[in-house]
């Protein structure tokens, strides 16, 4: 096995490697390290993030640099302010016994005139972000004549948030014969021509196969309907009680969205995307670093470049439309030879996003079952037990208090004791699951059409209840009007958190959910109708005074066709088959 003394670093640089606690080199490390050091040379280095590029390139760099002359040498170009921020602490890190160097970070959202003054301290490195560095190019803040190293860190993601303006321009002010080295995890076009046209024969190193997965993570799916998705993601957090995860998002909306649920359901959650000003997301990340949050809800650019360690997993909440996109999602765990689980929530339409996937990563993925609400129970009663024997305990002080404990229960045997110690942690899932249903969606596709055919139901002409073009609920569901729809923006989540909120309950079954312009039908438990009217009536929870009725007292109905200048309704007695199915395409909830 390689060591770092066989790689040719200096003293210095091995005396604050073993200071780290660092032996022996990572692969990405072992192979591009004596390639740099030997000769000037263009490097392309394909690796996933979590593999130790940092000290791939910064130990050469540190070796090679001249720290008698007080001009900038090399420049480090990143895409986000969290990865700058980690290249320019590493850095600093392997330098410890170089104290002549000067290392200065420069990325936006902080003060600019700080760093200006940082710069006028002719630092050796700069680590930046492009929009940042561009900017100080612009107000002549940075000399970068005397050149020697650049590199491109996360090239596929820097290029893939639109920085190839501020890459080229960048890179153009630098002289020719600079060495110039860039790691990415993924090839795609952008970064191939950005290779093409800035790099002289570059040494190749692979580190794994080009656009695969990484082999420390396990990727599994649940396919579930989706309205049900929010209900899986819960299902699947108390399934792992120990969970320390990314949730994936599409947009700012629905992160926002997620994570305010998941905080009113009780959960230890925060949300990260672009509309939160940097001191929120600083804030945030701090939280989620020291592990005061179990998830965190973020959108593909929000998370890009963060540096958390020990993700046990990811979730895609939604599937991106990208493969490498998914590639990135994955590679925030599995990392630094760490086992991870990337896990995909997807429905029935998804399935050939999912085959997509697997041939372009080259990893086959497995599906799983969302585990049932025995199956959870089950779970957290043994992490219950097993965090009760783990336990440390500080005799001397408990041991005063022993006789009064003894004496208060005395009254009871030991299985009893027992009992209640469990029940104070465990009935609120015992109370939740009860009744839980069965989320996965079933394998046989015949099966599934006859289950989707019942429950559209059919349409008599004359009968009353078909004036609400609402198909028929399944047995143990009632169906009610809420005064949300299409205008008001409504989602499925939002309805399903609203019922939760103004009922106080987490207990409640939802099924079926159609929204239509001015109205939403929502299967409810039967036997939850008279807690949710009740609770909609009560004017101190429903404070935005929305609207719920049984199916056969809509209100909703007459206004929505009124507005829409449907007026006469027995002409259209013959065409709500035809809507009926209609709605049926449009609203798959």
């Amino acid at each position: 096995m390689t060591t770092f003394h066989e790689l040719g670093l200096n003293p210095a640089l091995l005396q604050a490697i073993e200071k780290l606690g660092f032996t022996e080199p990572t692969q990405v490390q072992a192979e591009v390290i004596p390639v740099l050091l030997q000769q000037p040379t263009d490097l392309v280095g394909l690796a996933k993030t979590g593999t130790g590029k940092t000290a791939a390139f910064g130990l050469p760099i540190l070796q090679d640099i001249r720290a008698e002359q007080h001009h900038t040498q090399a420049v480090i170009l990143c895409p986000t302010r969290e990865l700058c921020m980690q290249i320019t602490r590493d850095l600093n890190n392997y330098a410890g016994f170089l104290p002549e160097l000067k290392i200065v970070a420069v990325y936006g959202g902080a003060s600019i005139e700080t760093q200006i003054r940082q710069l006028q301290t002719n630092p050796h490195i700069i680590v930046g972000t492009p929009g940042r560095m561009k900017d100080m190019l612009r107000r002549n803040k940075i000399d970068l004549s005397g050149i020697r190293w650049v590199v491109l860190d996360e090239a596929d993601e820097m290029l893939d948030m639109g920085f190839q303006e501020e890459v080229d321009a960048i890179l153009q002010t630098m002289p020719a014969d600079k060495q110039t080295l860039l790691f990415s995890a993924t090839m795609p076009d952008q970064v191939e021509h950005t290779l093409n046209k800035y790099m002289y024969k570059p040494v190749i190193k692979s580190i794994g196969q080009k656009n695969t997965g990484t082999a420390n993570v396990k990727h599994i799916y649940y396919m579930v309907h989706a309205k049900d998705r929010y209900l899986a993601l819960k299902r699947i957090a108390d399934y792992h009680p120990d969970i320390y995860a990314i949730v994936f998002c599409r947009t700012r909306k629905e992160t926002q969205e997620i994570a305010d649920m998941l905080i009113r359901d009780g959960y230890n959650v925060d949300a990260l995307h672009g509309d939160l000003s940097q001191a929120q997301r600083d804030h945030v990340m701090n939280r989620f670093r020291n592990r005061n949050l179990q998830l965190l809800v973020a959108t593909d650019v929000a998370a890009r470049g963060l540096d958390v360690q020990n993700l046990s997993h990811v979730i895609n909440y939604n599937l991106p439309d990208e493969a490498d996109i998914y590639l990135h999602r994955s590679g925030r765990t599995g990392r630094a030879d760490k086992t991870g689980v990337c896990i995909s929530i997807i429905n029935l339409k998804e399935k050939g996003k999912i085959k997509f996937i697997e041939r372009t990563i080259g990893r086959e993925f497995a599906r799983a079952k969302i585990p049932t609400g025995v199956q959870v129970c089950e779970k957290q009663l043994f992490h219950h037990i097993d965090r009760m024997e783990k336990v440390q305990l500080n005799h001397e002080e408990i041991d005063s208090f022993l006789p009064v404990i003894y004496r208060k229960l005395e009254w009871m045997n030991r299985e009893e004791i027992i009992k209640r110690f469990v029940a104070i942690e465990f009935n609120r899932f015992l109370d939740y699951y009860r009744d839980a249903i069965d989320l996965n969606v079933q394998d046989n596709i015949e099966k599934r059409a006859k289950s989707q055919l019942t429950r559209s139901g059919s349409f008599k002409e004359g009968n009353q209840k078909s004036k609400s073009f609402a198909p028929s609920t399944e047995e143990g569901f009632t169906r009610m009007a809420i005064q949300l729809g299409r205008k008001d923006r409504a989602t499925p989540q939002q309805i399903i958190g609203l019922i939760n909120e103004y009922t106080r309950s987490r207990n409640i079954r939802i099924g079926r959910i159609d929204i239509l312009d001015r109205f939403s039908y929502v299967d409810v438990d039967t036997d939850a109708v008279d807690l949710i009217l009740d609770s909609f009536a009560n004017p101190r929870r429903n404070k935005r005074k929305l609207q719920i009725h049984l199916q056969e007292d809509n209100k909703f109905y007459a206004k929505d066709r009124s507005k829409s200048g449907k007026t006469n309704q027995k002409k259209e007695t013959g065409k709500r088959s035809s809507q009926a199915s209609n709605k049926q395409k449009r609203f798959p909830y």
